[in-house]
């Protein structure tokens, strides 16, 4: 029996820390990514270097009122003021004085001369103003990153000036991925949302709606959206049921890009999110930072939550009004204890969802480029659990359909009676040479995998020392990925991939 322990927080009071859950939270940051306003207020660029002409034209862009300084301006600096979008540039063809900095919002130095620049950086600093020196990182108080410009969204991306040619590979990217009509859908979010946050008081009607605006922006980025669009989703928001919810939500063997969409909303959506101890750490970096993450570890052998205590804890959030996600890895519908927990849900009358996610079995096969099925050898695929409630091997197991040969049977949690099921499953007719894989940890980058047959994997598997949660995959359709992993690995019995 394992041994019984209680659920808990591991976000206490919105810091993002998770306790168990493999790292910290928040890690650390080169540089702290801020966007400042500068709409109608003064900014100063004294200085012609090379990088002066775009400062001055990514300044006005921002609205800026700029003035520029500079005794010798180059022809492209000349030619700025009748190039800008927005804001303003007024060119001085002089030095800069101190009394010139007077009143700014933002100073930047563009001067070839370093004590010219630090003399600039100290004058601008004692006004208050927020500096930059170009090519001078050590006297910048903020620094320019590469932008993707989708304006009233802006993406800004750093390196901290360690690849800049790398940043402006990101920003190439990012700018395929962004549509260029995604600016006139978030023009309509601004337009709208004092409208929104006046007919929605509470945060999550105004958030199912900004979740129905978004996914039709996805849908359409290319078209304008309406006033008809907005009429009609605010009728929709009308609909959202109010109270709490509860959505079971498969996060998948591990690998975080194996998440579905819905999923992602799912935790998106999410105000406490209740996850075992499999859930891979990666995937709650997805949730809203302001939701509860709870730890109702639930692991094979070992110390675990009573599964009476997840249920009334997901039920009593639930009834407070909650949109609980109980997050389980791989698939909650196979071996997830998902039926105990839908019951409860119902037996309370609470709403319960579920979220399918990728089984461990698919993941598994994927990873190592097998199918668990084959038009000659494998017609029937069935997944079978490894043990009991009390830890042991089930004794109700069809052993007839075990030793099937036109069968690929997948095994959940077969670590502790893998040796009496393969032994038990020969005994009732299995042949001893059917190819046997255990898998542990699959799709995560520790994924390893011990191949063998029905008669040797478990001396295999005890020989290799591997640990982490495993699958147990065994029938003939599996032949050729053995074949492939001992041509692999030699005279090795297993391999890490």
């Amino acid at each position: 029996m394992s041994t019984p322990r209680q659920p808990r927080e591991t976000r206490p009071a919105g810091i993002a820390a998770r306790e168990g859950a493999g790292h910290a939270g928040l890690e650390p940051l080169a540089v702290l990514p801020v966007f400042v306003p500068l709409q109608g207020k003064r900014a100063v660029l004294a200085g012609s270097n090379g990088g002066a002409p775009w400062k001055v034209k990514l300044l006005a862009a921002a609205g800026a009122d700029v003035d520029v300084y500079a005794p010798e301006p180059s022809d492209e600096l000349r030619a700025v003021p009748g190039e800008i979008v927005a804001g303003s540039v007024t060119l001085h063809e002089r030095q800069w004085q101190p009394a010139d900095l007077q009143g700014s919002a933002f100073c930047i130095g563009a001067m070839e001369d370093e004590a010219d620049c630090i003399a600039f950086v100290a004058a601008a600093r004692a006004t208050g103003a927020i500096v930059n020196a170009v090519d001078r990182p050590h006297l910048c108080d903020v620094k320019f990153g590469a932008i993707v410009n989708r304006s009233p969204m802006v993406v800004g991306i750093s390196t901290e000036g360690a690849a800049p040619v790398f940043g402006q590979t990101v920003r190439a990217r990012i700018e395929g991925m962004l549509p260029r009509g995604f600016k006139a859908w978030i023009g309509a979010a601004r337009d709208w949302r004092e409208e929104v946050t006046s007919r929605f008081h509470a945060f999550s009607d105004r958030r199912a709606f900004w979740e129905r605006f978004t996914d039709r922006a996805f849908a359409e980025p290319d078209r304008t959206p309406t006033e008809a669009d907005l009429a009609e989703l605010l009728g929709q928001t009308d609909a959202v049921p109010k109270g709490g919810a509860v959505t079971l939500v498969g996060s998948g063997p591990g690998d975080a890009e194996l998440l579905t969409l819905k999923a992602l909303r799912a935790l998106r959506n999410a105000d406490v999110i209740l996850y075992d101890d499999l859930v891979a750490p990666e995937i709650l970096d997805y949730a809203r930072r302001e939701a509860r993450t709870m730890l109702v570890g639930k692991t094979g052998h070992g110390p675990s939550c009573r599964q009476d205590d997840i249920n009334a804890l997901m039920v009593q959030l639930a009834k407070s009004g909650k949109q609980v996600v109980r997050l389980k890895s791989g698939d909650p519908l196979v071996f997830g204890r998902a039926g105990e927990e839908i019951d409860a849900c119902h037996q309370a009358g609470i709403p319960v969802s579920v979220v399918p996610g990728i089984s461990a079995a698919q993941g598994a096969a994927a990873s190592l480029g097998v199918s668990l099925t084959n038009r000659d050898s494998a017609r029937r695929l069935q997944f079978v659990t490894g043990h009991d409630r009390r830890g042991t091997l089930p004794s109700d197991l069809n052993w007839g359909a075990l030793a099937d040969p036109s069968v690929t049977t997948v095994v959940y949690m077969p670590k502790k009676t893998l040796r009496e099921l393969l032994d038990r499953a020969v005994a009732e007719g299995l042949a001893p040479a059917t190819p046997a894989l255990l898998v542990f940890n699959a799709t995560r980058p520790n994924q390893a995998v011990v191949s063998g047959t029905a008669a040797d994997l478990a001396d295999r598997v005890e020989a290799s020392g591997y640990d982490g949660p495993a699958l147990l995959m065994v029938g003939e359709a599996l032949r050729r990925q053995g074949a492939a992993l001992a041509d692999e690995t030699g005279e090795r019995d297993q391999i890490a991939v």
